[in-house]
């Protein structure tokens, strides 16, 4: 589950000598966390008219196409460019899709500092309250090692865990948003959650 600090930075160095396969492989790495952040920030109405996983892998061909003007050399400046580039156009479909027309700065800056607080409340916030100190102390960025925890487990169990905690919804409101019962609701939250930490603590 996510590559250990090393083979990144290995990677990374790679990637910036040219190696287009290993350009590849260090961004597939993020889809996980990139996914995560392009549905909690979308727009609701944008998001029933486009996957995130579209937009991600749009931000994938752009990210390896300009990856020349990456200038940084960590794991965090990667990150931070490549929300910029995933801002960029997620703010291009909401105008499409919403029909704002011409050029609107406030919405740029508002998707792009969403998506940043967005991966600061994985990485400080729900993370931190279910790993050990240990695990905190990684040197992978732990937003991305929660995205890669959630994405294994079961879709079930993935869907509540985000509605409840990415999407703030309660109870009921997640109940009837996957056509259950409140009750199953909870165990299934409860579970996912325990699945979760288990998820986390296999992390190397």
């Amino acid at each position: 589950m996510g590559s250990p600090g090393p083979e990144i930075e290995r990677l990374l160095a790679l990637a910036r000598a040219g190696d287009g396969d290993a350009r590849g492989h260090l961004l597939d790495g993020f889809r996980n966390y990139l996914t995560l952040l392009a549905r909690w920030q979308l727009r609701r109405e944008v998001r029933r008219k486009v996957d995130a996983a579209d937009l991600v892998q749009e931000t994938f061909l752009k990210a390896h196409r300009d990856f020349a003007q990456f200038r940084g050399t960590t794991e965090p400046e990667l990150l931070a460019w490549l929300r910029r580039i995933l801002a960029t156009l997620a703010v291009n479909l909401i105008r499409h899709y919403l029909g704002t027309r011409g050029r609107d700065v406030r919405l740029e800056r508002r998707v792009a500092d969403g998506l940043d607080r967005s991966s600061q409340a994985l990485d400080q916030g729900f993370v931190a309250r279910l790993s050990t100190p240990s695990e905190r102390a990684s040197r992978r960025e732990q937003a991305v090692l929660l995205a890669d925890a959630l994405a294994a487990l079961s879709p079930t169990y993935g869907e509540v865990i985000l509605l409840r905690h990415l999407e703030e919804l309660s109870f009921p409101e997640i109940a009837q948003r996957m056509g259950r019962s409140v009750d199953s609701v909870k165990k299934l939250w409860i579970r996912g959650l325990a699945r979760l930490r288990e998820q986390l603590e296999d992390i190397p």
